[in-house]
């Protein structure tokens, strides 16, 4: 996911915990909040998400989600993200339950997991 958004792995962390999460650090800024970091967040509840970085600098501020399934392609990742930066997205977001099961989830994860890689649960 990290090429299609243009970040390398180094930008990327991810947590295999209960709940599952993912963070891409991203080098852009968006229109409606200058000056401020943005990333990419997934959790295995909402799917993936753009924030911003909140005031106090410590906390993430959702500006929008993607929607839709809960592990897209890297092509629908990246469109989301160009439609974030050029403010296509609305601004006060409707979380959206994702999730459909520990299954569905690994399903969906395997499709884009390089070689050998397993699934830490």
């Amino acid at each position: 996911m990290s090429a299609a958004v243009g970040v390398g792995v180094e930008s990327c962390t991810a947590d295999f915990g209960n709940p599952a999460s993912a963070y891409i650090a991203l080098d852009t800024r968006l229109p409606r909040h200058p000056g401020r970091d943005v990333a990419l967040l997934w959790d295995e509840r909402h799917g993936w998400s753009a924030a911003v970085e909140h005031d106090s600098g410590s906390d993430l501020l959702v500006v929008a989600y993607l929607g839709g399934e809960l592990v897209p392609g890297p092509g629908r990742l990246a469109r989301f993200l160009a439609a974030v930066r050029r403010g296509d997205v609305p601004a006060v977001p409707v979380v959206p339950v994702l999730h459909d099961g520990e299954a569905v989830l690994l399903d969906g994860l395997r499709r884009y997991r390089p070689d050998g890689w397993q699934w830490p649960r």
